[in-house]
Protein backbone atom coordinates (compact mmCIF):
# COMPACT_ATOMS: atom_id res chain seq x y z
CA UNK A 1 0.00 0.00 0.00
CA UNK A 2 0.99 3.36 -0.44
CA UNK A 3 2.22 4.21 3.26
CA UNK A 4 4.19 1.50 3.68
CA UNK A 5 5.79 2.15 0.81
CA UNK A 6 6.52 5.65 1.97
CA UNK A 7 7.47 3.87 5.24
CA UNK A 8 10.52 1.94 3.30
CA UNK A 9 11.75 4.91 1.72
CA UNK A 10 12.45 6.21 5.33
CA UNK A 11 14.31 3.24 5.91
CA UNK A 12 16.29 3.98 2.37
CA UNK A 13 14.49 1.94 0.26
CA UNK A 14 13.05 2.38 -3.28
CA UNK A 15 11.53 -0.32 -4.83
CA UNK A 16 11.72 -0.28 -8.28
CA UNK A 17 8.40 -0.38 -10.32
CA UNK A 18 9.62 -3.19 -12.23
CA UNK A 19 9.65 -5.32 -9.19
CA UNK A 20 5.94 -6.22 -9.22
CA UNK A 21 3.04 -4.58 -10.43
CA UNK A 22 1.97 -0.81 -9.87
CA UNK A 23 -1.72 -0.55 -9.06
CA UNK A 24 -4.05 2.47 -8.26
CA UNK A 25 -6.31 1.65 -5.95
CA UNK A 26 -8.72 -0.83 -4.00
CA UNK A 27 -11.84 -2.10 -5.61
CA UNK A 28 -15.04 -3.97 -3.63
CA UNK A 29 -17.24 -6.36 -5.21
CA UNK A 30 -20.27 -8.07 -3.55
CA UNK A 31 -22.46 -9.76 -5.98
CA UNK A 32 -23.56 -7.44 -8.07
CA UNK A 33 -22.72 -4.74 -6.93
CA UNK A 34 -18.65 -2.78 -7.17
CA UNK A 35 -17.20 0.12 -5.85
CA UNK A 36 -13.96 1.51 -6.52
CA UNK A 37 -10.88 4.28 -5.60
CA UNK A 38 -7.28 5.59 -6.60
CA UNK A 39 -5.58 6.06 -3.78
CA UNK A 40 -5.03 9.91 -3.60
CA UNK A 41 -1.29 9.79 -3.37
CA UNK A 42 0.72 7.53 -5.58
CA UNK A 43 0.30 3.75 -6.29
CA UNK A 44 0.67 0.57 -4.75
CA UNK A 45 3.02 -2.40 -5.32
CA UNK A 46 1.55 -5.93 -5.83
CA UNK A 47 5.17 -7.44 -5.54
CA UNK A 48 6.07 -11.35 -4.38
CA UNK A 49 7.00 -12.04 -0.97
CA UNK A 50 10.85 -13.96 -2.30
CA UNK A 51 11.70 -10.90 -4.34
CA UNK A 52 10.86 -8.28 -1.81
CA UNK A 53 13.07 -10.28 0.83
CA UNK A 54 15.85 -10.15 -1.54
CA UNK A 55 15.58 -6.40 -2.35
CA UNK A 56 16.09 -6.08 1.92
CA UNK A 57 18.41 -8.71 2.08
CA UNK A 58 20.71 -6.91 -0.37
CA UNK A 59 20.04 -3.55 1.52
CA UNK A 60 20.74 -4.67 5.02
CA UNK A 61 24.22 -6.38 3.64
CA UNK A 62 25.03 -3.07 2.28
CA UNK A 63 24.90 -1.35 5.10
CA UNK A 64 27.00 -4.06 7.09
CA UNK A 65 24.96 -6.76 8.76
CA UNK A 66 25.74 -9.76 8.87
CA UNK A 67 23.66 -12.88 8.23
CA UNK A 68 24.21 -16.17 9.85
CA UNK A 69 21.50 -18.72 7.82
CA UNK A 70 20.68 -21.86 9.58
CA UNK A 71 22.03 -20.71 12.96
CA UNK A 72 20.16 -22.74 15.95
CA UNK A 73 19.13 -19.78 18.53
CA UNK A 74 17.99 -20.52 21.99
CA UNK A 75 17.81 -18.89 25.35
CA UNK A 76 17.24 -19.32 29.24
CA UNK A 77 16.05 -16.73 30.54
CA UNK A 78 17.87 -14.00 29.53
CA UNK A 79 20.82 -15.52 28.23
CA UNK A 80 20.69 -16.52 24.23
CA UNK A 81 22.64 -18.65 22.48
CA UNK A 82 23.73 -19.31 18.72
CA UNK A 83 24.56 -22.70 17.76
CA UNK A 84 25.76 -23.24 21.71
CA UNK A 85 28.24 -20.12 21.97
CA UNK A 86 26.84 -17.68 24.12
CA UNK A 87 26.03 -13.94 22.58
CA UNK A 88 26.19 -10.49 24.24
CA UNK A 89 24.51 -7.88 22.54
CA UNK A 90 23.02 -4.05 23.13
CA UNK A 91 19.69 -4.46 21.63
CA UNK A 92 17.77 -7.88 20.57
CA UNK A 93 15.02 -7.59 18.33
CA UNK A 94 13.06 -10.18 18.10
CA UNK A 95 10.90 -10.56 14.34
CA UNK A 96 10.34 -14.05 14.38
CA UNK A 97 6.73 -14.00 12.89
CA UNK A 98 3.71 -14.52 14.97
CA UNK A 99 4.39 -17.83 16.91
CA UNK A 100 7.58 -16.51 17.88
CA UNK A 101 9.72 -17.94 20.32
CA UNK A 102 11.52 -15.19 21.65
CA UNK A 103 8.26 -13.30 23.08
CA UNK A 104 7.01 -16.14 24.55
CA UNK A 105 10.70 -17.04 26.62
CA UNK A 106 10.79 -12.56 27.10
CA UNK A 107 7.21 -13.05 28.89
CA UNK A 108 5.72 -11.06 26.49
CA UNK A 109 2.94 -13.27 25.42
CA UNK A 110 0.26 -11.74 27.69
CA UNK A 111 -2.47 -9.55 25.46
CA UNK A 112 -5.51 -10.26 23.69
CA UNK A 113 -6.39 -12.21 20.72
CA UNK A 114 -9.76 -10.83 19.46
CA UNK A 115 -10.09 -12.97 16.15
CA UNK A 116 -8.60 -15.74 14.42
CA UNK A 117 -9.38 -16.06 10.84
CA UNK A 118 -7.74 -18.21 8.26
CA UNK A 119 -6.05 -17.19 4.73
CA UNK A 120 -4.87 -19.07 1.32
CA UNK A 121 -2.80 -18.07 -1.67
CA UNK A 122 -1.97 -19.50 -4.74
CA UNK A 123 -0.42 -17.55 -7.80
CA UNK A 124 -1.43 -18.06 -11.66
CA UNK A 125 -0.27 -17.14 -14.74
CA UNK A 126 -2.45 -15.10 -16.39
CA UNK A 127 -3.05 -10.97 -17.34
CA UNK A 128 -4.18 -9.07 -14.57
CA UNK A 129 -7.34 -7.91 -15.34
CA UNK A 130 -7.63 -4.78 -13.24
CA UNK A 131 -5.66 -2.42 -12.25
CA UNK A 132 -7.24 -2.40 -8.68
CA UNK A 133 -6.74 -4.92 -6.00
CA UNK A 134 -9.82 -6.52 -5.69
CA UNK A 135 -11.41 -7.72 -2.90
CA UNK A 136 -14.46 -9.51 -3.50
CA UNK A 137 -17.38 -10.75 -0.65
CA UNK A 138 -19.39 -13.88 -0.21
CA UNK A 139 -21.11 -14.74 3.12
CA UNK A 140 -18.43 -16.95 4.25
CA UNK A 141 -15.10 -15.07 2.95
CA UNK A 142 -13.24 -12.65 1.09
CA UNK A 143 -10.98 -13.10 -1.79
CA UNK A 144 -8.29 -11.01 -2.74
CA UNK A 145 -6.46 -10.52 -6.19
CA UNK A 146 -3.37 -8.81 -5.99
CA UNK A 147 -1.53 -8.36 -9.75
CA UNK A 148 2.08 -9.24 -8.49
CA UNK A 149 3.85 -8.80 -12.28
CA UNK A 150 2.42 -8.19 -15.67
CA UNK A 151 1.78 -11.94 -16.21
CA UNK A 152 0.54 -13.10 -12.86
CA UNK A 153 -1.55 -12.47 -10.01
CA UNK A 154 -2.15 -13.56 -6.24
CA UNK A 155 -5.22 -14.83 -5.44
CA UNK A 156 -6.30 -14.69 -1.62
CA UNK A 157 -8.50 -16.38 0.55
CA UNK A 158 -9.42 -15.16 4.08
CA UNK A 159 -12.31 -16.68 6.00
CA UNK A 160 -13.10 -17.56 9.58
CA UNK A 161 -14.62 -20.64 8.75
CA UNK A 162 -11.76 -23.32 9.65
CA UNK A 163 -13.34 -26.27 7.45
CA UNK A 164 -13.57 -24.11 4.20
CA UNK A 165 -10.52 -24.46 1.80
CA UNK A 166 -9.19 -22.51 -1.32
CA UNK A 167 -10.55 -24.78 -3.25
CA UNK A 168 -13.99 -24.76 -2.24
CA UNK A 169 -13.55 -21.31 -2.01
CA UNK A 170 -13.05 -20.11 -5.27
CA UNK A 171 -16.23 -21.87 -6.23
CA UNK A 172 -17.90 -19.01 -3.68
CA UNK A 173 -16.51 -16.49 -6.00
CA UNK A 174 -17.96 -17.00 -9.98
CA UNK A 175 -16.44 -13.86 -11.57
CA UNK A 176 -12.82 -14.56 -10.47
CA UNK A 177 -13.29 -18.76 -11.38
CA UNK A 178 -14.06 -16.82 -14.49
CA UNK A 179 -11.28 -14.99 -14.61
CA UNK A 180 -9.21 -18.28 -13.67
CA UNK A 181 -10.44 -20.95 -15.70
CA UNK A 182 -7.42 -20.69 -18.64
CA UNK A 183 -4.71 -19.54 -15.58
CA UNK A 184 -1.79 -22.21 -14.81
CA UNK A 185 -1.15 -22.21 -11.29
CA UNK A 186 2.79 -21.24 -10.78
CA UNK A 187 2.67 -22.28 -7.03
CA UNK A 188 1.56 -24.64 -4.12
CA UNK A 189 -1.20 -23.56 -2.59
CA UNK A 190 -0.13 -22.18 1.38
CA UNK A 191 -1.86 -21.56 4.16
CA UNK A 192 -1.67 -19.20 7.84
CA UNK A 193 -3.51 -18.23 10.33
CA UNK A 194 -4.43 -14.56 10.42
CA UNK A 195 -5.20 -13.80 13.76
CA UNK A 196 -6.02 -10.13 15.82
CA UNK A 197 -3.55 -10.09 18.39
CA UNK A 198 -2.82 -6.82 21.04
CA UNK A 199 -0.02 -7.51 23.24
CA UNK A 200 -0.14 -5.32 26.28
CA UNK A 201 3.99 -4.58 25.69
CA UNK A 202 5.98 -5.17 23.00
CA UNK A 203 9.85 -4.47 24.63
CA UNK A 204 11.49 -5.26 28.13
CA UNK A 205 14.67 -4.51 28.96
CA UNK A 206 16.54 -4.19 26.05
CA UNK A 207 14.51 -6.58 23.80
CA UNK A 208 11.62 -5.45 21.16
CA UNK A 209 9.51 -6.97 19.40
CA UNK A 210 8.52 -5.73 15.85
CA UNK A 211 6.12 -7.03 12.40
CA UNK A 212 4.01 -10.05 13.71
CA UNK A 213 5.79 -11.12 16.64
CA UNK A 214 4.55 -7.89 18.15
CA UNK A 215 0.75 -8.63 17.10
CA UNK A 216 -0.86 -8.33 14.30
CA UNK A 217 -4.10 -6.96 12.78
CA UNK A 218 -6.78 -8.98 10.45
CA UNK A 219 -5.00 -9.69 6.60
CA UNK A 220 -8.10 -7.97 5.50
CA UNK A 221 -6.92 -4.45 5.70
CA UNK A 222 -3.19 -5.12 3.73
CA UNK A 223 -1.44 -3.58 6.36
CA UNK A 224 1.26 -6.43 7.93
CA UNK A 225 4.39 -5.58 6.06
CA UNK A 226 3.18 -1.62 6.28
CA UNK A 227 3.28 -2.15 9.94
CA UNK A 228 6.38 -3.79 9.88
CA UNK A 229 8.05 -1.15 8.24
CA UNK A 230 6.53 2.17 10.31
CA UNK A 231 7.74 0.20 13.54
CA UNK A 232 11.08 -0.28 12.10
CA UNK A 233 11.17 3.70 11.55
CA UNK A 234 10.37 4.29 15.37
CA UNK A 235 11.97 1.36 16.83
CA UNK A 236 15.58 3.01 15.43
CA UNK A 237 14.64 6.40 17.02
CA UNK A 238 14.16 4.65 20.16
CA UNK A 239 17.58 2.83 20.25
CA UNK A 240 18.98 5.90 19.01
CA UNK A 241 17.45 7.44 22.05
CA UNK A 242 17.79 4.49 24.43
CA UNK A 243 14.44 4.60 25.68
CA UNK A 244 12.07 1.77 24.27
CA UNK A 245 9.41 3.01 26.00
CA UNK A 246 8.50 5.80 23.49
CA UNK A 247 8.58 2.43 21.24
CA UNK A 248 6.27 0.94 23.25
CA UNK A 249 3.77 4.12 22.60
CA UNK A 250 4.64 4.90 19.20
CA UNK A 251 3.52 1.15 18.53
CA UNK A 252 0.13 1.83 20.13
CA UNK A 253 -0.24 4.62 17.77
CA UNK A 254 0.80 2.90 14.70
CA UNK A 255 -1.67 0.23 15.45
CA UNK A 256 -4.63 2.01 16.23
CA UNK A 257 -6.01 3.13 12.67
CA UNK A 258 -5.38 -0.41 11.12
CA UNK A 259 -7.08 -2.35 14.10
CA UNK A 260 -9.75 0.60 13.51
CA UNK A 261 -10.57 -0.15 10.26
CA UNK A 262 -10.17 -3.95 10.04
CA UNK A 263 -13.54 -3.58 13.12
CA UNK A 264 -14.92 -1.76 10.30
CA UNK A 265 -14.86 -3.84 7.39
CA UNK A 266 -15.25 -6.90 9.24
CA UNK A 267 -18.37 -6.05 10.37
CA UNK A 268 -19.92 -7.12 7.23
CA UNK A 269 -18.19 -10.72 7.44
CA UNK A 270 -20.52 -13.17 7.24
CA UNK A 271 -23.59 -10.24 7.92
CA UNK A 272 -24.88 -10.29 4.39
CA UNK A 273 -27.71 -7.72 4.82
CA UNK A 274 -25.16 -5.00 6.66
CA UNK A 275 -23.00 -5.83 3.85
CA UNK A 276 -25.70 -5.29 1.02
CA UNK A 277 -26.90 -1.87 3.22
CA UNK A 278 -23.20 -0.62 2.96
CA UNK A 279 -22.41 -1.80 -0.68
CA UNK A 280 -25.67 0.30 -1.68
CA UNK A 281 -24.84 3.09 0.52
CA UNK A 282 -21.07 2.95 -1.27
CA UNK A 283 -22.39 2.29 -4.66
CA UNK A 284 -24.35 5.48 -4.39
CA UNK A 285 -21.92 7.89 -3.23
CA UNK A 286 -18.44 6.29 -4.60
CA UNK A 287 -16.93 9.57 -2.46
CA UNK A 288 -17.67 8.06 0.76
CA UNK A 289 -15.26 5.27 -0.49
CA UNK A 290 -12.54 7.49 -1.47
CA UNK A 291 -12.53 9.07 2.00
CA UNK A 292 -12.12 5.82 3.61
CA UNK A 293 -9.94 4.58 1.49
CA UNK A 294 -7.87 7.87 2.14
CA UNK A 295 -8.00 7.23 5.95
CA UNK A 296 -7.25 4.08 5.60
CA UNK A 297 -3.62 4.71 3.85
CA UNK A 298 -3.01 7.74 5.97
CA UNK A 299 -3.65 10.29 3.16
CA UNK A 300 -6.39 12.01 5.41
CA UNK A 301 -6.84 12.25 8.97
CA UNK A 302 -9.76 10.18 10.65
CA UNK A 303 -11.01 13.78 12.01
CA UNK A 304 -10.93 14.28 8.35
CA UNK A 305 -13.37 12.26 7.15
CA UNK A 306 -15.95 14.83 8.46
CA UNK A 307 -19.25 14.89 10.01
CA UNK A 308 -20.82 15.41 6.69
CA UNK A 309 -19.50 12.28 5.32
CA UNK A 310 -20.26 10.48 8.61
CA UNK A 311 -24.06 11.71 8.10
CA UNK A 312 -24.42 10.86 4.05
CA UNK A 313 -22.76 7.36 5.29
CA UNK A 314 -25.63 6.71 8.15
CA UNK A 315 -28.25 7.80 6.02
CA UNK A 316 -27.59 5.73 3.11
CA UNK A 317 -27.11 2.97 5.03
CA UNK A 318 -30.78 3.56 6.91
CA UNK A 319 -32.53 3.94 3.63
CA UNK A 320 -30.49 1.38 1.52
Amino acid sequence: MPDGLAALRALGIELPPNLGFLFSGIRFLSGEKAVDACFPRGKGIGVRRTLLHQVLLDEASRLGVDMHWGARVTALGRRMTMDGRPVESKWLIAADGQNSATRKWAGLDRGKIRRRRFGFRRHYRVEPWSEFVEISWSDRAQMYITPVASDRVCVALITGDQHLRFHDGLRLFPAVESHLQNAIPITHEQGALSPSRQLDKVYSGNLALIGEASGSVDAITGDGLSLAFQQAVVLASAMRNENLSAYQSEHRRIAQLPRFMAEVMLAMDGRPRFRNRVFSALTANPVLFERMLAVHTGALAPLSFGARSAASLGWHLITA
